[in-house]
């Protein structure tokens, strides 16, 4: 896959053009985001006992394609995640790349009780401010595509929101990004976002280098309960888990969802 161009540069490429067009609503999500009802403690809820899953609102991703077929409906997805155990629900609200939408995230957070993560590629504090106004209690931020200041400045943005942010890497270079900018959710991605080539072996190598006392999420590539208890036997607190569950019967992600819950 050496010849393929690196996708993560595009995508960031893409979103700096849609930021064009959000920016001038800036102002309007920041008091929205000022306005909102206090969120839910993320880290909380994945500290919890147990492995928690936190389970995506995915319709599609550059490498596998339209995952959810017709008549895909963010808030029934989100609510069959709601009743088949998942601690959180992830919204992917990437237009380009994932078919997602913010409004997506509106229509999940308006329809289940669990905390709700926005999953995007976030470069700007309007997309913080705009997370928090659509109703998330979570974002995601990405070592690979922020230096450490703007970890640290995001960071601090989604503290005075009330919002603790999920911060992923997936080498070591971007797991010291994220210890030494103070992120207290840490992420490991089995996915390389330059070629989304997927190794569950770097998220378990990766495991013994996460603080103890940070919430530790695996990413990606999890398609089997017993992949998810893998990576609990490496230490993590929860999973988060979109392709797989997408594909998924509502009845198919509660069993699913309960065999992680149970050790099988």
């Amino acid at each position: 896959m050496g010849d393929i161009p690196d996708i993560l540069k595009r995508i960031v490429e893409v979103k700096r053009r849609e930021l064009d067009e959000l920016e001038p609503k800036a102002a309007e999500f920041e008091s929205r985001a000022m306005d909102a009802p206090s969120s839910e403690d993320f880290g909380a809820v994945l500290r919890r006992a147990g492995l928690s899953v936190i389970a995506e609102v995915k319709k599609a991703s550059p490498s596998a394609g339209n995952i959810a077929g017709e008549g895909f409906d963010p808030a029934e997805v989100a609510r069959s995640y709601e009743d088949g155990g998942a601690a959180a629900v992830s919204v992917l609200t990437d237009r380009e790349f994932f078919q997602g939408a913010p409004e997506y995230l509106a229509e999940v957070a308006g329809a289940v009780s669990l905390p709700v993560l926005r999953k995007d590629f976030i470069i700007s504090a309007t997309q913080i401010f705009e997370a928090r106004a659509l109703g998330a209690d979570s974002f995601l931020l990405i070592a690979a595509i922020l230096e450490r200041a703007e970890l640290e400045d995001f960071l601090g943005l989604g503290r005075s929101l009330g919002m603790e942010a999920l911060v992923e890497s997936h080498d070591e270079d971007e797991l010291e990004k994220a210890i030494s900018a103070g992120a207290d959710i840490i992420g490991v991605n089995a996915r390389d976002l330059r070629t989304f080539e997927v190794d569950l072996a770097t998220v378990e190598r990766l495991a013994r280098l996460i603080p103890k006392d940070a919430a530790k999420v695996a990413e990606s590539g999890i398609k089997t309960p017993e992949d998810a208890l893998r990576l609990a036997g490496a230490g993590y607190d929860a999973i988060l888990v979109g392709e797989t569950l997408s594909r998924l019967s509502p009845l198919e992600r509660g069993a699913w969802i309960g065999k992680v819950k149970t050790g099988g």
